[in-house]
This record gives structure tokens, sequence and C-alpha cells, in this order.
């Protein structure tokens, strides 16, 4: 199974980067940068107005630019069966 990977933008420079999605929720996005003994980990939070998620890595700050909404969406059409009742 591959991992899943992301674009992210680091607002200072403009730069696009591929990171490693290590959890995905609709509440948060935990990502690894770089590869090896040099990664890093960050936490994505929602923005205030849920248009996008955001973190900082090295003081620097990194944008996943997709709403709240759409991630939900992704999560849905990756796994279907997450919200459905269980049966007793």
């Amino acid at each position: 199974m591959s991992a899943e990977r992301i674009k992210v933008r680091v607002t200072e420079t403009g730069q696009t980067l591929e990171v490693v999605v290590l959890n995905k929720r609709a509440s948060g996005i935990q990502v690894v940068l770089g590869e090896g003994i040099h990664n890093v980990k960050c936490e994505l939070s929602p923005t205030r107005n849920g248009l996008a998620y955001a973190g900082s890595v090295a003081g620097r700050e990194i944008v996943y630019e997709r709403s709240r909404e759409q991630v939900t969406a992704d999560l849905d059409i990756r796994n279907p069966t997450l919200h459905d009742p269980r049966r007793r």
C-alpha cells in the first residue's frame, strides 16, 4: 500500500511541497516533511474560516488549500463505511 501524498504551500516563499500524510481527519491532518532521519512531523489544523489547513514547521507556515468540506468528502470516498450505522 502506498502512502497518501498531498501538496502544501509554504506561505513565505510560495513554494509547493509534496508531503506524506500520516493521519487524515476533518479535525486535523498530520503530515511528514522530508525522508529518513531528516523528517519532521507537522499537525495541520483547520483555519478559522474552514477554507484551508495550516501548520508551522521550523518557524515556517505551511498551508493545505482545501476546505474542511472537501477533506470530509475525500475521506468519505476513501472509506464509505465510516459513517454507516453499526448493526446490533
